[in-house]
């Protein structure tokens, strides 16, 4: 496994980051901790999680239940695996049905950190996401609720999912005035059909030195082969959005044909060519689609090949605002 820094902090994460969504969900216990030992054993030290993750997911009911952190929590007390690993969770989603308990409130903040810490069975969380953007709650308030979780050691890093590039700009402004250190990454939805985060997410991030993370990198199993699986009758009927995506698909599988590597594989290998990528999630919900996506970081696209992955997915060709004004 290779690794490499996050953002511009001095914190070494492998370049696949384990998401554990699956966990409680489709995932039962045991298979969960099949899929973390094997991380651990392939080199995987950052696991990504969130206090919402796990049992019924949203929005079925404006709950979450912390499934996915209680059997991390169970898993690391087998002993000597907490210092293995590079633990992200993340507040903001509904955890109970009072007014207060989601969002990015100080008084929510405060309860949800100590409640993640009491499910994961941990004194301190290494990177600790906002979900995504409250645009209710002044940045004052919010900084000062993290900075305090940091300085009680409960927390390492701050991070952030969902944010624009202007909500990045405006929180580390904020930052820099209160003297933090601010965001060390953004969790985004980044792939080969997603782009949109390239105009002005990605250029921000690394103007203010974060990390991206991205999530759903094989957008939902599109980039996973489908058209190839449903051929081999390893896939039932196809969605209509995959038959919207059809041409795009058979060129993108045809590709992968032509320069002997697996599609799920490209896509992640994609990702991890831009270098404001720090770690795509994967998301296994068994331990084989795990060690399946351990040959992406040692696979190198060459020039010729991203520029025919860019004419088969085109992203906006640039950033904002030379993608759309001189």
């Amino acid at each position: 496994m290779k690794y490499t820094h996050l953002g511009q902090t001095g914190l070494q994460v492998s370049q696949l980051a384990l998401g554990t969504m699956n966990f409680g969900y489709v995932t039962n216990e045991a298979a969960s901790f099949d899929i973390m030992d094997a991380a651990i054993d392939a080199g995987i030290n950052f696991f990504d999680t969130a206090d919402v993750y796990g049992g019924r997911q949203w929005p079925e009911i404006p709950k979450g239940y912390g499934v996915s952190e209680e059997i991390i929590g169970r898993w690391l007390q087998q002993g000597g695996r907490r210092n293995k690993i590079v633990l992200a969770t993340k507040v903001y989603q509904p955890m109970d049905y009072g007014p207060n308990d989601r969002r990015l409130s100080a008084y929510h903040i405060r309860r949800a950190c100590e409640d993640s810490l009491r499910r994961l069975q941990t004194d301190h969380i290494d990177l600790y996401l906002m979900h995504h953007i409250d645009r209710l709650t002044p940045w004052e308030e919010i900084w000062q609720a993290m900075d305090l979780l940091v300085q009680q050691g409960k927390v390492s890093y701050i991070g952030s999912s969902n944010f624009a590039g202007w909500h990045v700009a405006t929180a580390q402004g904020v930052a820099q005035s209160r003297h933090l250190l601010g965001l060390v990454a953004e969790q985004s939805l980044y792939n080969l059909t997603q782009r949109s985060i390239e105009l002005e997410v990605i250029p921000a991030a690394r103007y203010h030195g974060l990390g991206i993370i991205p999530w759903s990198p094989l957008a939902g199993g599109l980039l996973g082969g489908v058209l190839e699986k449903h051929a081999d009758g390893r896939r039932g009927e196809l969605s209509e959005q995959v038959e919207l995506m059809r041409p795009q698909l058979a060129a993108y599988e045809a590709l992968c044909r032509e320069i002997g590597e697996r599609p799920a594989d490209v896509a992640l290998a994609w990702l991890l060519h831009n270098p404001a990528v720090t770690a795509p999630i994967i998301g296994p919900r068994v331990q084989e689609q795990l060690l399946d996506s351990l040959r992406a970081p040692e696979i190198v696209l060459s020039d010729a090949t991203l520029a025919r992955l860019d004419s088969i997915w085109p992203g906006p060709g640039a950033e904002a605002p030379e993608a759309y004004a001189w």
